[in-house]
């Protein structure tokens, strides 16, 4: 099997469940035993990192904080730093060379202090799939899987990830339902 660690999946019109519909999932771990991701282009509207500051009693910084985003539909109370790899926290996985996945608290201290990752998201949740469900879900057209970009991840507004993840492989994702088939 080959791993999609550090690969985005593009979510395609043949995507079974509406919760990831147009979706960009940014694979952190890919084996045997399944896979894990991240939704990175669905921001939550009512909740900012603001808020997620005062909740842990933490000073709110006077510059701009990111989006907080719903990672996934599975254990949605629990909270992840997908951030580049200028920062190295005690705890992460490695899921890129320029990439890291970490759930250590004290990023949102050195945050607080602008000494945190130079790029991060914070989400919530994960999407999770068991030992070939994933394998399942390309074979039937649901994902398109393209390898991860930092830019895109970090640096391109959210409501364009869709359509740029797929753009920068030469595919027009709006039109890829309409081409693809099996022989």
């Amino acid at each position: 099997m080959h791993s999609l660690k550090g690969h985005f999946l593009i979510a395609t019109a043949q995507m079974p469940d509406p919760r990831f519909q147009e979706q960009v999932v940014y694979i952190c771990a890919h084996t045997d035993e399944g896979a894990m991701g991240l939704v990175v282009n669905h921001p939550i509207e009512t909740l900012t990192l603001a808020d997620i500051l005062e909740s842990a009693d933490l000073p709110v910084p006077t510059h701009p904080l990111p989006s907080v985003y719903m990672g996934g539909p599975v254990e949605i109370e629990n909270g992840f730093f997908l951030h580049s790899a200028d920062y190295r926290p005690r705890n992460f996985i490695e899921v890129s060379d320029t990439v890291l996945l970490s759930r250590d608290p004290d990023i949102l201290h050195d945050i607080v202090r602008e000494q945190g990752p130079a790029h991060y998201l914070f989400l919530l949740g994960y999407a999770g799939w068991a030992p070939g469900q994933l394998e399942h879900e390309l074979t039937v057209n649901g994902w398109l899987a393209v390898p991860g970009n930092d830019r895109i991840l970090f640096d391109t507004p959210d409501d364009q990830k869709w359509k740029e993840a797929a753009k920068g492989y030469g595919i027009d994702i709006s039109l890829y339902g309409d081409v693809i088939g099996s022989a």
